[in-house]
Parts: C-alpha cells; structure tokens; sequence
C-alpha cells in the first residue's frame, strides 16, 4: 500500500520492482515524498508521515488553489531585484526580473515569529540600509515581560547579557529599583550592545515599517536545523547574513566581503545605505514549486482555512440599474503602515 501511494505521488518511480520488505528503493521514496512535505527525511513512517500521506489529492488541489489565489493577488515588485520571504515555508528567496521572467539567485532558512502569539505579518516594504553590529533597542512589550523579570530574579543577567539602561539621564548598568520601574513606566529602555550574545547577530536588514520588523541574523545558529522554525518575536531571522548582505549591496563595490565581514565585528554600528531600495515582500504560501518539485507546507498560521472560509461567503449582489466599475481585488499584502489580515479580506 505504501508503494502504490508513492508511486501515485510519483516519488517511487512508475514501475519500480517493490521487495516485500522495507528495501533501500522504497526508503528513498519516502525521503522524497518527506522532502517535499516540509518533513525530516529520516526515511521513518511516523505519525507525521502517515498523516501527510493519508491527506487526499483533491485537499492537495485545494491547497494549490488557495496558493494560486494568493498569487493572483499578491503585488509583483516592479523593481529589478527584490526579496520574498514566505513565512509557513520558513525560506527567504533574493529574485530579480530578467527576460520576461523571475529568477531566483539566492534562497536560504529563516525563522519567524511564533503561530501562537507573535505572528510575523504579512506585507510589502523597501529595504533602505543594512546595520552592521547593530544595538538591540528591546522593545516595551519583551522587555516589560520578559527581560525586567530575569533582571530581578538575577541581577546580574543585565552585565552577562551586554545590556545597559538608556533614558533622558544617558546610559546606565546599573541595577536599581528606580531604573526598572523606568522602564516599565516607559521612561528609559533597555538595550543590548553590539557583541557575540546580541539577539539580532551582528547584522540588520532594515525595512523601516511602524510594526518594527526587519530582517536580522541570529546567535542562535542551530535552530536553522529544525523542520519547523517559529521562534521569534515576529521579525524574520535569516540563516547566511553575509551571502544576503552581498546580493543587496551588489553594484556598490566598496562593500566587499572583507568590509563586510570587519564591520560585523565592531563594538559600534556601521550603517550601509543602498544605492536603490530593495523591495521585501512577507508572503503566505502553502504550496510552492521549488527546484522543479511541487512542494506542501503546513498551514502555520491556520491562514489556508481562513481564506478558503472567505471565498465561500457569498458575493454581494448589484443591482442591475447601477452602473459600476470593475475594481480590482484588495491585495493580501499591504504596505506595512496598514497591514491586514486574510481573514478582514
């Protein structure tokens, strides 16, 4: 049964000779068919294997569908180069057009923010500069809830941490009663200097937007690893920061990788502005074509049922006196100023 479902499937090749036990030809079948199903291709027949396996093929062309209908209304950058990150599939992709068609120069894992309660949102934006060696400025809400209580169960987790209190006063380290009920207050904040234990790594992307989310590399290298990768806060971790930072600054021959490289490991930021801005685009995709392969993700952010619930509704009617203009769709992607989810549209 396993054989005819992947032979169906065409990741056992049509006609390929099945032993009657668990051979070499048909593991291999079973890593294909994980590798295009966004799961760990050990070759095992878990749960999560079976459960992909068992997902009929007409909820397969439904996921297609949604993906096409994503499409149709997602805004295409004009501009030559530009970057797509496509949050469920956890993978950043550097395009650029070139005749008549997008092609893709780079791809690499990201990671986003968490489907339980800090989403990365979906919308379009310039990329303006790159930030080398960048503080962390802490925002309020992670810092009321998370950082301020470690600080007071150890104070000493500021000084380990590189963080230092800034306000009105200047820059403090120390630990008072005064100053995390400043911050709390709203009246100082805290953040992290540049260095090795810095939450942004040594580089940031910067696409300015009032939900305060960039692109940034991370310490936290390993969990690149992981199949399924929605750990932020909402901003967008990228895997190879270097790679990603040549492509962007590609025609400004004064940002070499050996620049790059240093200004990564200074005690100070250093700010590279682009020659032209470079568009970003946070887009929701369940199925994709990568390398030629019909590719499946799972629904992170239940986003699929939501917009398949949309279509469903019925669509008003007109009256037939009325003339009208044909209008377009609303985009499911909005500048970041006025983002909104699938489920408004």
């Amino acid at each position: 049964m396993l054989a005819e479902r992947l032979q169906a499937l065409s990741d056992l090749p049509a006609g390929s000779a099945v032993a009657d036990t668990y051979d070499a030809t048909l593991q291999d079948a079973v890593r294909a068919f994980q590798r295009r199903h966004a799961l760990a291709d050990d070759g095992v027949v878990g749960k999560a294997t079976l459960d992909a396996l068992a997902v009929p093929p007409a909820a397969r062309a439904r996921q297609i569908a949604l993906a096409m209908e994503r499409l149709r209304l997602t805004p295409l950058p004009e501009a030559l180069r530009f970057v797509s990150v496509n949050v469920p599939e956890f993978m950043l992709r550097a395009q650029r057009h070139e005749a008549g068609s997008v092609r893709e120069d780079l791809k690499m894992r990201v990671i986003v923010g968490k489907a339980l309660d800090t989403r990365t949102p979906l919308f379009d934006e310039d990329m303006l500069w790159i930030e080398f060696s960048p503080y962390w400025n802490i925002p309020a809400s992670i810092a009321r809830k998370e950082t301020v209580p470690k600080i007071r169960a150890n104070p000493g987790y500021l000084a380990s941490q590189g963080m230092e209190f800034v306000g009105a006063g200047g820059v403090s380290t120390a630990v008072t009663p005064e100053n995390l009920a400043a911050v709390l207050a709203g009246q100082q904040r805290i953040r992290q200097r540049p260095g090795p234990k810095n939450a942004l790594g040594d580089i940031k992307f910067m696409l300015p937007n009032n939900q305060n989310i960039y692109l940034h590399h991370t310490p936290s290298t390993g969990l690149f690893n992981r199949t399924r990768r929605d750990f932020s806060h909402g901003c967008v971790r990228i895997e190879e920061p270097v790679a990603l930072a040549l492509w962007v600054l590609h025609g400004q021959p004064e940002w070499t990788e050996e620049r790059i490289r240093q200004s990564m490991g200074l005690p100070r930021p250093v700010i590279a502005r682009l020659a032209e801005p470079v568009p970003v685009l946070l887009t929701y995709q369940t199925a994709v074509v990568d390398d030629g392969l019909l590719r499946f993700v799972p629904d992170l952010y239940g986003q699929d049922a939501l917009l398949e619930q949309a279509l469903k509704q019925p669509r008003p009617q007109r009256l037939a006196s009325v003339k009208t203009t044909p209008t377009a769709p609303p985009p499911l992607h909005t500048r970041a100023g006025a983002a909104e989810s699938i489920a408004a549209e």
